[in-house]
């Protein structure tokens, strides 16, 4: 499982869909490898499809077909009616973008957690590191 972290910490995620997500053969053995980055990746809409751009897979050195690019922009396979909650949502909200949050396998296929966000302001994530370390605290106590 592949984490994007630092959209936890940058944005408030206010709702979160899984898609599927088409990938080539050497990607999926980078993958199960855990050769992927999903910093600074996001989602855009293009003729009617979902498209994640920016999310990063390293070529596998023992995979005997290298023929991806590491950074290239990879179709979401969700529903039209999905697709078009996301668009509207984005589009009529002001600073609103959609976040690749995780990718995970499920039954042998890769899913990736997307989320619609709103990004924070300097204080809001000043709040929530004093919210992590309270927790963190509490946790250690018992």
């Amino acid at each position: 499982m592949i984490s994007n972290r630092k959209a936890y910490y940058e944005y408030f995620i206010l709702k979160e869909f899984t898609a599927g997500i088409q990938l080539v053969g050497s990607e999926v053995k980078s993958l199960r490898n855990g050769d992927g980055n999903l910093q600074d990746s996001f989602c855009y809409s293009m003729d009617g499809e979902m498209f994640l751009k920016g999310l990063h897979i390293s070529r596998n050195k023992m995979s005997s077909y290298n023929n991806h690019e590491e950074k290239r922009d990879r179709k979401l396979l969700l529903t039209k009616k999905e697709i078009r909650n996301i668009v509207n949502e984005v589009k009529f909200n002001n600073g609103m973008t959609v976040v690749a949050l995780e990718i995970f396998e499920l039954k042998g296929k890769f899913k990736v957690k997307i989320g619609i966000a709103k990004g924070k302001k300097l204080w809001n994530k000043k709040a929530s590191i004093k919210e992590k370390d309270i927790k963190r605290e509490i946790r250690n106590e018992y």
